[in-house]
């Protein structure tokens, strides 16, 4: 069989289930909105959870940054990509977040698969909790050493797989805020499992950072918590797009040795790093709008007590609707856009069998009557 028939046979295949994924062009998003060419839809799949991807301040960083810098950084960051604004704002990042130093990284999933893949040896063992992102599995996965997933937010499954042998290191791997299921991991009973054994913990907070802990600090640092491998993303509350690793000196130093994604990638534009280090400043001072957000949350699951589907416990800007059967959920995410509101269904093997949900996500821009059409939509909608 040659490479077309199998391209073909593979597509046929997906084409044929509700699994089929499929991207829609959009004409632009203020975080509370999105439009598109047949009109604009109440947005409540976006993890812009402050809206400040609109923040008139971070754009007018990006502009100055782009001004001054251009639009890329033209090249690696082991060449000519590495700034002295990257550097102001690792510096930053650092201080804010209480570590020695902080790495930039084009992504988040760039970031989890190249700490890993520097970090792990033939002999080591990695323990994730078994909902982890995606990138942090599949990083393991490709690694040299050996993966074990315990029972999700469980720390006497972690427990029990800490007391088995192991030649080499261990990693244990969670998120702090869960990006499917909105639940917080519990990161003190889980660091103090890792503690006791001499392993290492790397905590992703891609979906804590910026909306929880004091001024916006994360789920760590909600839990007076110190990974020795800290993930933050700024593809969320941060409004942009990026992340960093924090970690100590020797750590970070070994990692622009050996973490071959941060030696081979394009660092970020400049201008973005400037951006970042002006939404770092919004983030900081950001209280009322954390506290917008959180009057949201508890708004929408007071008033969502009625829909005949589960609501997961989750006190987070996430908000997972389970429907369980995939071509249900697909409709149900049809028929709220034909009544200008846009949630996205999920569905396996993003999430486990029989649990596909609507993914309702909340943010600081929406207001109580965006909540109430959303539930009204959500009614009409058949739920």
């Amino acid at each position: 069989m040659n490479w077309s028939d199998t391209i073909s046979r593979r597509l046929t295949e997906r084409r044929g289930t509700s699994l089929w994924r499929s991207r829609q062009a959009h004409l632009g998003s203020d975080g509370r909105l999105l439009h598109t060419s047949d009109g604009q839809y109440l947005n409540f799949s976006s993890n812009d959870y402050l809206g400040l991807s609109q923040h008139p301040q971070i754009i007018a960083a990006w502009q100055q940054g782009a001004e001054q810098y251009g639009v890329g950084s033209g090249g690696s960051g082991h060449v000519t990509g590495y700034t002295a604004v990257h550097h102001t704002l690792e510096q930053q990042l650092a201080e804010w977040l209480g570590y020695s130093r902080a790495l930039l990284f084009i992504s988040g999933y760039a970031a989890n698969q190249g700490v890993i893949a520097a970090l792990m040896e033939k002999d080591d063992r990695i323990i994730a909790d078994r909902l982890s992102h995606a990138s942090l599995i599949e990083a393991a996965m490709h690694s040299p050493a050996q993966l074990r997933r315990f029972l999700h937010n469980d720390p006497n499954s972690l427990k029990q797989h800490l007391a088995k042998d192991c030649a080499g290191k261990t990693l244990v791997v969670t998120e702090g805020i869960f990006s499917m299921d909105g639940d917080c991991a519990p990161l003190a009973s889980l660091a103090q499992q890792t503690k006791s054994t001499g392993s290492w913990l790397m905590v992703d907070d891609a979906h804590g950072i910026g909306i929880h802990g004091e001024q916006g600090r994360g789920s760590c640092w909600a839990k007076n918590v110190k990974p020795e491998i800290l993930i933050v993303t700024f593809g969320k509350a941060f409004g942009l797009s990026g992340a960093a690793v924090l970690c100590d000196e020797q750590t970070a130093e070994y990692l622009i040795q050996y973490a071959r994604h941060l030696i081979y990638s394009t660092s970020m534009p400049p201008a973005q790093a400037v951006a970042l280090s002006e939404a770092v400043r919004q983030i900081k001072e950001g209280d009322e709008l954390r506290q917008r957000l959180q009057n949201n949350i508890r708004y929408f699951r007071r008033e969502a007590y009625h829909l005949p589907f589960t609501l997961m416990d989750s006190e987070t800007a996430i908000q997972p609707l389970i429907i369980g059967d995939n071509e249900r959920c697909i409709a149900l995410s049809h028929a709220l856009r034909q009544q200008k509101v846009w949630v996205k269904s999920i569905l396996p093997p993003t999430v486990p069998l029989e649990s596909a949900r609507l993914r309702i996500t909340l943010t600081a821009s929406h207001t109580q009557q965006d909540i109430e059409i959303l539930l009204e939509a959500l009614h009409g909608s058949g739920c």
